[in-house]
This record gives structure tokens, sequence and C-alpha cells, in this order.
């Protein structure tokens, strides 16, 4: 493992552990070099994904991209980390075992709205509004109509 200091080659295990929920490995390192310390993890990778985007394009599956736009959609919001962690590592696992190695944008955006509208709901409108590219309010209506469920206002009226 390079070390992300001083790129020197020769870097030494110092303590490994399990995460909580057994799918990552956590290992703290340590350079030979410089003696700077780093964290690195490890997990299971099933099978190479690829991506294949609205435009036709394929891209490898980036699994720290798709953290990192959760993450984006979470900002600021009372979401424990460790379950943002459990739903990507979750929906890695699904896309996983689907048993193709291409899967659509689409399926992946799905997945995550799913996955966000069982955390937070703020966060589901935010990723739902990139996703699903809001030009105008009444794209967060209907969204917002679509979470709420059925006007009980309404209900008592003929």
């Amino acid at each position: 493992m390079r070390c992300p200091y001083c790129g020197g080659e020769e870097t030494q295990v110092k303590d490994s552990r399990p995460s909580e929920d057994n799918t990552t490995i956590r290992r703290r390192r340590i350079c030979n070099t410089c003696a700077g310390r780093f964290t690195t993890f490890e997990r299971v990778q099933l099978r190479e994904l690829m991506v294949l985007k609205r435009s036709g394009r394929r891209v490898p599956f980036d699994r720290d991209k798709l953290m990192r736009s959760v993450l984006i959609a979470v900002r600021k919001r009372p979401v424990d980390p460790e379950r943002i962690e459990r739903m990507v590592s979750g929906i890695v696992r699904q896309l996983e075992s689907f048993g193709e190695t291409d899967i659509t944008a689409e399926t992946i955006g799905n997945h995550v709205m799913e996955g966000l509208k069982t955390i937070d709901d703020v966060a589901y409108v935010r990723f739902a509004s990139v996703y699903k590219n809001f030009r105008e309010a009444k794209d967060f209506e209907a969204l917002l109509d679509e979470l709420n469920g059925p006007d009980d206002r309404t209900a008592g009226q003929i």
C-alpha cells in the first residue's frame, strides 16, 4: 500500500478490525519511510459492475461516487453516518446480486431514492430533485404529494 504522505511503497499494518456490520475491514497503517499513519478499508467485491448511463455510455461503477451523492443529499441533516454506510453497502450488495454486470443509472438512482425515503424525507427530496432533474416548483409539489399520501383535508368533503 502506497503512503498518501510521501508516496513510499513500504507500509506496515498496525491494527485490523472488522466494521460493525462485518462488511469491511479497517486497517491502521504506518509508513516505514516517513512514519505517517493512515487508515485503509478493505471490502469484498463480488463482480466488476458497469453503469449504463442515459447517454448510452458505459462507465465503471464507483462506490465512492455513490456515497458522495448520498452524503450531499443528507448534508446538515440529523442522520447517523453508520446508517448511510449500511444503506450504501446494502445497495451495492443488491446491485452485485442481480447477476448482471451492466446496471442502468436509473436502477441505481431508484435504489438510492428508496433507501433515502426510509432514512430522511428532506434528503429524499434533495436527491430526487437532482436525479429527476426538477425544473419547476410543481415538480417538487408532485413529489411531496406522493411522499405525504392522500390529503386528509379533503377526506371529509363531498
